[in-house]
């Protein structure tokens, strides 16, 4: 598979305008913060888990049988490297306090779910979609594990609980099961599933309109830490991916796919994760500028990652 930017650039602009749209909603008041939170849930409960369930084709290949697994092991790989990496390079004696947590999560987690999936889609179809669902499970995992250790910092039942029962790792699991098995779904509900699935891209990118929507930019740049923080992690982190998986020597749908996805910006989960697991010491304003100032520094470093693609 090869990156064909014309079409490529063709999909970041239809995603660019959406967008668009939610920088307005919120500028104009149409969407409230509360209300942004419930479509981030409904988003990360019902429709992501929808979408992730219908990527998966009707008809078993071989070749895509082959694509997931290449996918998934991609995932183990890049989440392991990028943990041992944020550790380094956010040691607590460089950046103090919450801003080493933080900046590590920014550096491992990125916006594979909600920016991830409609590029990805609309750029590749189904050819680049089954390696990212291998991908998005060992995302999740890491996500929902390591990535909430890093604000708890401890080890409880209830943690191990909360990876299992994910909806998004759910909706991959059973898609495997049918896809691998090719049990027949019933007609209604697939039909059911594919609408819902459909609202996601267009919900996803609106949210991240709003959430640009609600930053101070004037004040962000003078934050030279947090700048910091999100050039690292759209600069090393895809190029490290596209070492390694090249060294590895990977299918090439896998190596454009994982290194395109750790070139999107910060996960927007930094700011809710910070919100709901980081108790009173967690500095959630801080983290959700993070992920203002990597999304907008995306629009410029994207570009240069899939030249270096083609």
């Amino acid at each position: 598979m090869r990156l064909d930017l014309s079409s490529f650039y063709s999909s970041l602009l239809v995603i660019a305008l959406i967008i668009a749209l939610g920088f307005i909603l919120g500028k104009t008041k149409k969407i409230s913060q509360s209300t942004n939170k419930q479509l981030v849930n409904l988003l990360l409960i019902i429709f992501m888990p929808a979408s992730l369930f219908n990527a998966f084709p009707g008809t078993y290949s071989e070749e895509y049988g082959y694509l997931f697994l290449m996918g998934f092991l991609a995932g183990l790989l890049i989440m392991l490297t990028m943990i041992l990496v944020g550790k380094l390079i956010y040691h607590e004696k460089i950046f103090h306090g919450e801003l080493s947590y933080e900046g590590q999560f920014a550096f491992i987690f990125n916006n594979a779910t909600f920016l991830g999936y409609p590029i990805i889609s609309s750029a590749f179809g189904e050819q680049g979609i089954i390696p990212y669902c291998g991908f998005i499970i060992a995302f999740n995992l890491a996500l929902f594990s390591y990535g909430i250790w890093l604000f708890e910092r401890k080890l409880t039942p209830r943690f191990f609980v909360r990876v299992l029962t994910n909806p998004n790792i759910i909706a991959v699991v059973l898609g495997l099961i049918f896809f691998f098995t090719q049990i027949a779904i019933p007609d209604i509900l697939k039909t059911t599933v594919g609408y819902v699935s459909n609202i996601t891209t267009p919900l996803s990118l609106i949210c991240i309109g709003y959430m640009l929507s609600t930053a101070e930019f004037r004040s962000l740049v003078k934050k030279w830490r947090l700048l910091l923080v999100a050039a690292i992690q759209l600069t090393i982190s895809p190029l490290l991916t596209f070492l390694i998986l090249n060294l590895l020597q990977f299918p090439s749908e896998v190596i454009i796919v994982c290194t395109l996805i750790q070139a999107l910006p910060t996960a927007t989960s930094l700011g809710l994760f910070a919100q709901k697991y980081g108790g009173k010491d967690a500095k959630v304003d801080e983290a959700s500028e993070i992920v203002v100032i990597s999304t907008t520094m995306s629009m410029l470093t994207l570009p240069l990652i899939t030249l270096l693609l083609k």
